[in-house]
């Protein structure tokens, strides 16, 4: 159990007079809970939209993460395109959460229609980013995210207002009893809609510069006293490791698991915050991030070193481990390989995509046949259902004919 810092009562009196529990977001996050303990790690990446998400489930991995980032360079309700600086609408990512849900739904309801099986509902892992504001803002992110079908939410410890990725320069850190009132902010959220949602802290201690405020006794052996222009207090230097260690220590109380952001892959640094954390919480689950934003190839210049890497990080507690651009990074190269071959050999290049589509139906892949995929069959069988027959889109399509 958890440490939280409000009274148990509370849960009840917040729930009102018609409390009903979000069951699909309680078996959600059940299904997590229960990877977490049955695997060594669950690894995935980065997903913005249904179809990226099922494109994961079909090739076989067992969670989908939604990236703030790629929220915020491709799938925001405001329809911008934002750096990831907490800029785009608080309800960006809850609507991707719950877009990606539909997806689900979408290739269910297909699936179960033509053989009686369904398809598996991936848990959705949530980046809430740094609350966008304060403990009533987390508490209304995770309440909306747990609303859209999420089974895990993830806060950091940056003022929100000034909010950076983790590898941007500029980020100002939070108190550390700010960011565990943050951490509590999700979890009543959880406690209240009765989902058990699983909570994620993530530290940016390791590279952060700036703090806001002294408060805390824990902080004050890390900062050097100056202040910025705008009031902030420095870091020291070449403590980051070490702070990230503090904190993720203190933040192991309350998450189900803790990841500190790095700045380079490392296994001799992912061991010493691991070590540091669960010396402290013995039964500690951790997070990694595997990012594109290391050059892993000038870090880890072994073919093997790289393919056992995330296999090392499961032997030492980080039993969630992702990719958070993966989806971004894969989407865009491939979109703009088709497109310089397309630009240079017309059909000859779709054709050979084609092919390739073909191909990959033998390991499950099924977006060779497009109508299909969206459901014009499981429209079909409604407009049967109702005496429309004549009417069905399928049948004498192109795709029945030549698929």
């Amino acid at each position: 159990m958890k440490k939280r810092d409000y009274d148990p009562q509370i849960v009840e009196k917040l729930r009102g007079s018609r409390h009903y529990v979000n069951q699909f977001a309680l078996h959600q996050a059940q299904n997590f809970r229960a990877m977490l303990r049955d695997y060594d790690y669950v690894n995935t990446f980065g997903a913005y939209n249904g179809q990226q998400a099922v494109q994961h489930v079909k090739a076989g991995l067992k969670a989908i993460y939604c990236s703030g980032w790629q929220v915020a360079a491709a799938a925001n309700s405001t329809q911008e395109v934002y750096p990831d600086q907490s800029l785009y609408a608080v309800n960006s990512v809850p609507d991707v959460v719950r877009s990606i849900n539909n997806a689900f739904k979408r290739q269910d309801q297909i699936s179960y229609l033509e053989s009686g099986r369904g398809f598996r509902y991936a848990p959705i892992i949530a980046d809430a980013e740094a609350g966008f504001g304060g403990a009533l803002n987390a508490y209304e992110l995770a309440r909306n995210l747990i609303d859209a079908g999420a089974a895990a939410v993830h806060f950091e410890d940056q003022l929100a207002s000034e909010k950076k990725c983790g590898h941007l320069g500029g980020k100002v850190l939070i108190p550390v009893s700010t960011a565990v009132r943050n951490l509590n902010a999700a979890r009543l959220a959880s406690d209240v809609a009765g989902t058990d949602t699983v909570v994620i802290a993530r530290t940016d201690a390791e590279s952060a510069k700036l703090l806001s405020s002294d408060i805390d006794e824990l902080d004050k052996k890390f900062i050097t006293g100056e202040r910025t222009p705008e009031g902030f207090y420095k870091i020291k230097e070449g403590m980051g490791l070490d702070y990230g260690c503090e904190r993720g220590q203190v933040y192991a109380e309350y998450a189900d698991l803790v990841w500190c952001e790095t700045s380079k892959p490392c296994l001799k640094e992912a061991k010493r915050f691991a070590d540091a954390v669960k010396g402290a919480v013995p039964n500690a689950m951790l997070a990694y991030n595997c990012s594109p934003s290391f050059n892993w190839r000038q870090s880890i210049p072994s073919d093997h070193d790289l393919k056992v890497f995330q296999r090392e990080l499961g032997r030492m507690g980080f039993v969630f481990q992702f990719i958070t651009l993966g989806g971004f990074h894969s989407t865009n190269h491939a979109v703009f390989q088709f497109a310089k071959d397309y630009k240079e050999n017309g059909m000859l290049a779709y054709s050979q995509l084609q092919e390739a589509e073909f191909d990959a139906e033998a390991d499950g892949y099924t977006s060779t046949k497009h109508q299909r995929e969206v459901g014009v069959s499981y429209f079909d069988a409604i407009t049967t259902a109702l005496g429309s027959g004549s009417t069905a889109a399928l049948k004498g399509s192109t795709e029945e004919d030549q698929f």
